[in-house]
């Protein structure tokens, strides 16, 4: 959209106009007129010379006035700062706040889920339907902590869910290290979570065994988020007993994989939430459809302007218009 910053500027358009009319002319006050000398000969100069013309001085004048005019409606036109601006929108939409806590332990590695007829592991389940509920929320605010022996903050409470989505996905096992940090984990979320209005503030946890690297216990940080109002759904992902897994050379074994239920569950009951066992994809979906149930709060998403200026071209002009008054005859004329 097309617009000025400065409208108002378009007043000192006449500025000049209104300067000449109320500043006498050397023809109005006495003494104040520049010498004149007379050239005595200019007869004889116009028949030294027959092939030139001899300037009209009040034509000469007018183009001069003409261009000086033109060169000030374009800086007056640069003053008022035209330029695009995308539009600005203010909405008010109802939505979650939910924080995604994803476990990148090692033990993600275990191929015990299939899609599409093949055996896949444990994060890329969570990628396909994590990853389609994230970029299907309209109106939630979504967040991200990924976890391992480190929690981190990987996306702040946005709506961008498309962005938090792309980050799940690049997300790799053992990039935070091989434990399992679920405390931390909350903490890190809640610290994020604590200051929101409303009444739906979500965490999601998912992860695939137990507690084995938090500097924060995770009932302790569990107080913390039912303190603030927060409902932690927990997800246990996979199944317990001997799972094939890949070991450092590639090759796949069979491994005894240790999902702490009760701890899970004791995470969901303490802050309201809910605890479900992702053994396949029909459950994850279901948790994410129960999220949905939530009672949703109003919130506020601003767009940003985005201005493109475009003074540029016509103070460019107006520089044109001055160049070529001081190098034409035309002003050295006017002038003299």
């Amino acid at each position: 959209m097309f617009e000025f910053a400065w409208p108002w500027m378009f007043l000192i358009l006449p500025l000049p106009l209104l300067i000449r009319l109320f500043t006498p002319t050397r023809n109005d006050t006495e003494g104040l007129g520049a010498p004149e000398v007379a050239f005595p000969h200019l007869e004889r100069l116009r028949a030294a010379f027959p092939g030139q013309q001899i300037t009209n001085t009040q034509a000469s004048s007018r183009s001069y006035s003409a261009l000086l005019w033109l060169a000030w409606g374009a800086l007056t036109l640069a003053l008022m700062q035209p330029q695009i601006v995308d539009n600005f929108t203010k909405t008010r939409s109802a939505g979650h706040d939910v924080m995604l806590l994803v476990d990148l332990s090692g033990s993600m590695h275990a191929l015990d889920f299939m899609l599409d007829g093949k055996r896949v592991n444990r994060l890329d389940i969570i990628k396909k339907v994590v990853g389609n509920f994230v970029r299907e929320r309209q109106g939630d605010r979504v967040g991200l902590v990924l976890f391992g022996q480190h929690a981190y903050l990987e996306a702040p409470l946005t709506t961008d869910t498309l962005a938090v989505g792309q980050m799940l996905d690049d997300a790799a096992i053992g990039e935070a290290g091989d434990s399992t940090a679920i405390g931390d984990a909350i903490g890190v979320a809640v610290s994020n979570l604590r200051d929101r209005p409303g009444h739906s503030k979500v965490i999601v946890l998912l992860t695939d065994g137990g507690d084995n690297a938090s500097t924060i216990p995770p009932l302790q940080a569990t107080k913390l988020a039912a303190q603030y109002g927060i409902r932690i759904y927990t997800i246990g992902i996979g199944t317990n007993g001997p799972v094939p897994i890949p070991d450092q050379n590639g090759t796949i074994v069979m491994a005894e994989m240790d999902l702490d239920e009760n701890l899970l569950q004791q995470i969901a009951d303490m802050s309201g939430g809910n605890y479900f066992r992702a053994a396949d994809t029909g459950i994850l979906q279901k948790a994410y459809d129960e999220i949905d149930e939530i009672e949703k709060t109003e919130g506020e998403s601003h767009i940003y302007m985005i201005r493109t200026p475009l003074y540029r071209y016509p103070l460019g002009a107006a520089l044109l218009v001055l160049l070529t008054v001081a190098i034409l005859p035309v002003g050295r004329k006017a002038v003299a």
